[in-house]
């Protein structure tokens, strides 16, 4: 179906995330921190990035959705937020997508059920 790139350092995540994604007929790589994202998102060029937020750093995730954004090689892949920094930083308020600051199409709170995953992966692929 689609190449998808998962960027998060908890192996865990990956290795079910990928298991679930790959069983829908994706075609998974996976990165344990940004730069090493990035990297993979220019070298690949998947159809769709799933980013966790605090990985090296605890905003690295947004810097690089930022990134990705501000590349002309990279700006069309969607990117996807998928972080548990609400939880962990006990925050009063949920991130949305916008066009400047955090220019992803969806942002999704760990822990994820499988049917959320999937559903926002086909509405990110369709747009």
């Amino acid at each position: 179906m689609s190449r998808i790139l998962l960027v998060d350092d908890d192996t865990d995540f990956t290795q079910a995330m990928s298991t679930l994604l790959r069983a829908k007929g994706h075609e998974v790589s996976t990165a344990v921190n940004g730069a090493e994202g990035y990297e993979k998102a220019v070298a690949e060029k998947p159809e769709l990035m799933l980013l966790d937020v605090m990985m090296t750093t605890e905003n690295e995730g947004f810097d690089i959705a930022r990134k990705l954004h501000e590349n002309p090689a990279t700006n069309s892949i969607p990117v996807v937020i998928i972080s548990g920094i609400r939880k962990t930083k006990n925050l009063p308020f949920a991130y949305e997508p916008d066009d400047d600051w955090l220019p992803v199409k969806a942002v999704l709170d760990k822990p994820i059920t499988p049917d959320l995953l999937l559903r926002t992966v086909d509405n990110a692929l369709r747009k």
